[in-house]
């Protein structure tokens, strides 16, 4: 039994009671067993609204909603067994009809003797942290399921690089369970080294701030349960929770986007290396006319580099008038829609680098890339076709020129014969002098006339070889000693050097191109000094090169030199060289003429070996 005095006199108790119970923020109410107040203090008045005045002598029942209507009698039946109600959360009304979250405790009030006389309820609004607690319960709820529910992994660790959290996109792009994860460190989801640096990594951040994917977003590779790994873009948050560090990792999977970027690139390359090998030229222009592409077939084709055009207007490679009209073209096309070229193909005429024109076929097309149009041109070169048909046109010239040069020869032929042959008769009939020499002198112009009737022939249908193996050094030295009383030869000293495998060539007809060949250049040297023939053998072929130290031919008379009838000579028919350029051609071979600066001519005969 406690003998000592109380601490604080009754009625010094009373006044502290009486003061605690008028400025307390709770309600409380004292009321008696039949739940009439009694008593009703500030704080009542400030959670429910009513006065004093209002509420004493009134039932508590009047706090009560109608929709609980037991709460009052089981209340009271436990404070009259003598038990307390202890922080019993429930709805009260306010005097305005709001119905207050109430913290509610009451307590058996007992007199002198013990008994129970009624009871005292402390009640605090929590009307407040209850709002508090559903908005952090709805946020809560709201935040778990957009976690829940997204499309990204995210993975939160702790300080230590442990894992906490690990939501289903997560368990999907590793392949574990979170309760697999929880607990683990993050790097059972790295594949070495990264598995190896991670800790590091964490430790020197925490010590010293030095980050390298936390606050920003970077590629990483993430390591599945069974092995495999992934590219993934990982982007890293710091956040504290209880004075705790915590780290958020968003992990989005990368593998579509780099699948995608491999099919691209390969299309690329694909696309690339069919435009770079392409055979025809392949020009790519904006909207300005500027070149933005130039394959390697257009670099062979003008002479320039794609660094040389690129930005450049596509008109550098036009020859005037093209060059200036181009510009206009485009700028009409672009506002009116009336086309001249594009979606159709036409020949033009191209310019290469060192100012020569070619002929080429352009097709032109439209497309849009990033929302800019632009324009592709695919050139091919015709220089080819147009010599060919040329070609053709000469042979068909040709022919019309050896049927007609046919015909003439046939219908002189024969009448040469007979008069040469008269003239001989009569001539040998007349004496010695003046007359006789007449007779054989025109015998002599007859015999130049058959020559060219043989010419014209020869020309006109030249036969067709008869092949077998044939020493070309040894051929042509033999013609040139056959030449060696010719008195256009007769001063000349003819040189054969080098040395070629057999060629499958008509030896006779050979023999007239050599013939031909010794004879024009022992004329460019005015039947003196040293005509050279050069045999070699490259690349399959026979080159036979025959060079004299004449004056040369100019530039303007090579461009016609193999053109039937055409001359410089007084005398002659104009049918030597176009007469051995086609027995040349018969064989498969081709000839040609060079003209150093310094003088002199070079004939070059090619036969395959």
């Amino acid at each position: 039994m406690n003998d000592r005095p109380p601490l604080v006199p009754d009625n010094e108790a009373s006044r502290i009671l009486a003061a605690i119970y008028d400025s307390s923020d709770d309600a409380i109410i004292v009321k008696d067993l039949d739940g009439v107040i009694v008593a009703w203090n500030r704080g009542a008045e400030r959670v429910y609204g009513y006065t004093a005045d209002e509420m004493l002598g009134r039932s508590i029942a009047t706090l009560i909603p109608p929709d609980r209507p037991e709460q009052l009698q089981s209340i009271l039946s436990k404070i009259k067994s003598g038990e307390a109600v202890e922080r019993f959360e429930t709805i009260r009304l306010a005097k305005d009809g709001r119905r207050v979250e109430a913290a509610i405790t009451v307590t058996p009030i007992r007199d002198g003797g013990g008994r129970i006389v009624g009871a005292a309820t402390v009640a605090r609004d929590v009307t407040g942290r209850k709002r508090s607690e559903q908005a952090l319960q709805t946020s809560e709820r709201r935040w778990h399921a957009v976690i829940e529910s997204a499309v990204d992994g995210i993975v939160v660790i702790d300080a230590s690089g442990r894992i906490e959290a690990f939501n289903p996109a997560a368990e999907r792009l590793f392949g574990y369970k979170e309760p697999e994860v929880v607990g683990q460190n993050v790097t059972v989801l790295m594949p070495s080294p990264y598995r190896e640096e991670h800790d590091g990594y964490l430790s020197r951040y925490l010590a010293t701030g030095d980050a390298r994917i936390i606050g920003i977003g970077r590629e990483v590779t993430g390591r599945r349960r069974d092995g495999s790994t992934f590219p993934v873009h990982l982007s890293v948050g710091q956040m504290a929770i209880a004075g705790e560090r915590k780290f958020t990792g968003i992990l989005h999977d990368l593998s579509e986007r780099v699948r995608l970027e491999e099919q691209l690139r390969a299309s690329e390359e694909r696309w690339r290396s069919i435009i770079e090998s392409a055979v025809d030229g392949i020009v790519v222009i904006d909207s300005r006319g500027r070149i933005d592409a130039f394959n390697p077939a257009a670099e062979r084709l003008f002479g320039y580099s794609e660094r040389d055009v690129h930005g450049q207007n596509v008109n550098m490679l036009m020859p005037p008038p093209y060059r200036d009209e181009h510009d206009g073209y485009l700028a009409r096309y672009l506002s009116t829609g009336e086309q001249k070229i594009i979606g159709l193909g036409r020949e033009v005429t191209g310019r290469r680098r060192d100012g020569s024109t070619f002929p080429l076929h352009l097709s032109v097309g439209e497309m849009t890339l990033g929302g800019s149009r632009k324009f592709t041109g695919i050139l091919h070169d015709l220089t080819s076709r147009v010599r060919l048909e040329e070609k053709l046109r000469e042979q068909a010239a040709l022919a019309r020129i050896g049927e007609m040069a046919a015909v003439i020869a046939h219908e002189v032929k024969n009448p040469l014969a007979g008069i040469r042959g008269a003239v001989q008769v009569i001539g040998g009939r007349l004496p010695e002098g003046r007359d006789r020499l007449v007779m054989n002198e025109i015998v002599t112009r007859i015999d130049s006339l058959n020559n060219l009737m043989k010419d014209l022939l020869l020309f006109a249908r030249p036969p067709q070889p008869k092949p077998a193996p044939v020493d070309v050094p040894a051929l042509v030295t033999t013609t040139a000693d056959l030449l060696a009383e010719d008195p256009a030869v007769r001063g000349v000293r003819v040189e054969v050097q080098g040395n070629a495998p057999p060629v499958l060539a008509d030896a006779e007809l050979l023999k007239i191109v050599f013939v031909n060949l010794l004879v024009n250049g022992a004329h460019a040297m005015h039947g003196e000094g040293v005509l050279r023939v050069i045999i070699t053998s490259v690349d399959s072929q026979c080159e036979i090169a025959f060079t004299d130290t004449g004056p040369g031919i100019p530039a303007d008379i090579r461009q016609k030199i193999f053109t039937p009838f055409f001359t410089t000579k007084s005398r002659g028919s104009g049918l030597g060289l176009p007469t051995a350029k086609r027995l040349v051609e018969a064989h498969a071979g081709t000839i040609g003429i060079h003209c150093p600066s310094g003088g002199g001519t070079t004939v070059t005969v090619v036969l395959p070996i």
